[in-house]
C-alpha cells in the first residue's frame, strides 16, 4: 500500500466532516475520501447490528475501491455498534480509529481532572459507552453524563455563535450535573463548531476535549508510528453520500469550512 493512498473517513452523515477537517489540518498533505451514510440517518434509532452492517460496506467501499490506508469512523454511535466488528474484520489490513477510545485515553491520561462532564446526543448518553469506559478505566474519577438532543440540530440549521445558541447552551450548561466540572467532554462531532461558545460560558476554566481534534492528533501519531504519512505530492479529497440533497450541500460548509463537492454512491 502507498503512502499517497488516502485516509477513509466515514459518518452516518455530514458532522463528521469536523472530524475530516481537523485531520486535513493535522495532516495537511494526506487525502481524504469521505462517506456520509445520508440515505440511513440517523443510525441512533438503528439496532447495533444494523449499523454494522452499515459500517462494514461503507468501509469494504473504502478499502477496496477507494484503497485508503486507513479507516476513521467519525460517529459516536457507529463507534459505540461497529468499532470492534471493523478492528476484527480489518485486523492487520489497516488502522481502524474510532472516536471514543482517543477520547477516552486523552481524559484519564490528565490526573488533574476529578470530575469530568459528557454532553452528547440521547443515543450516545444512553448506550453508556463513555460511562462504562471511564468507571472501567479510572474509577476514582467522578463524571456525568448529560444528553443535549438540541445542540446537534441547532448546529446543523446554521445556529451557533449568535443568541438562540447561547440561549440553549445556557439552558444545558446550567444543568446541576455539571456544576463542579474541570473538564468536559465534546461527545458528538457536531459539538466542535461550539466549542468556543462552551468555553465562554465556562469562563475558560473547565478543559474541554474537542472529539475532532482529539481523533486527528491520534490518527497523526498512528501513521508516523508506522511510516505511513504522505508528502503530499498527489493529495486530492473526494467527499461522498449515499443520499443526496442540495442541502446536504450546503451544510457541508458548516462542518468543513470551506465548500465541498459531494458526489452521490449508493451502496
Amino acid at each position: 500500500m502507498s503512502n499517497h493512498n488516502p485516509i477513509g473517513i466515514f459518518d452516518s452523515g455530514i458532522g463528521g466532516l469536523t472530524v475530516a477537517s481537523a485531520i486535513k489540518r493535522a495532516l495537511p498533505n494526506e487525502s481524504i475520501v469521505y462517506y456520509g451514510d445520508t440515505a440511513h440517518l440517523p443510525y441512533g434509532d438503528k439496532s447495533k447490528e444494523l449499523i454494522a452492517q452499515y459500517a462494514v460496506s461503507i468501509t469494504d467501499f473504502l478499502l477496496k475501491e477507494k484503497n485508503c490506508k486507513a479507516i476513521v469512523i467519525a460517529c459516536n454511535t457507529a463507534s459505540a455498534a461497529a468499532y470492534e466488528t471493523l478492528r476484527d474484520s480489518y485486523k492487520g489490513t489497516v488502522p481502524v480509529i474510532n472516536v471514543i477510545d482517543p477520547m477516552i485515553e486523552e481524559v484519564i491520561s490528565d490526573d488533574a481532572l476529578s470530575n469530568v462532564g459528557i454532553i452528547a446526543t440521547k443515543t450516545t448518553v444512553n448506550s453508556g459507552v463513555y460511562q462504562e469506559k471511564l468507571s472501567r478505566r479510572k474509577p476514582k474519577l467522578e463524571y456525568h453524563a448529560l444528553a443535549t438532543p438540541l445542540l446537534a440540530s441547532m448546529i446543523e440549521e446554521g445556529f451557533y455563535n449568535n443568541t438562540i445558541s447561547e440561549a440553549v447552551l445556557k439552558e444545558y450548561l446550567s444543568d446541576s450535573s455539571l456544576k463542579d466540572i474541570n473538564g468536559l467532554v465534546l461527545a458528538c462531532t457536531h459539538y466542535p463548531l461550539i466549542k468556543k461558545e462552551i468555553d465562554r460560558f465556562f469562563h475558560g476554566k473547565v478543559k474541554i476535549f474537542d472529539s475532532a481534534e482529539v481523533v486527528a492528533r491520534k490518527l497523526k501519531w498512528i501513521l508516523e508510528k508506522e511510516h505511513m504519512t504522505s508528502d503530499g505530492a498527489m493529495a486530492e479529497d473526494h467527499f461522498y453520500v449515499s443520499d443526496y440533497t442540495a442541502a446536504f450541500e450546503a451544510a457541508t460548509r458548516i462542518f468543513f469550512a470551506r465548500e465541498v463537492k459531494l458526489e452521490l454512491c449508493k451502496l
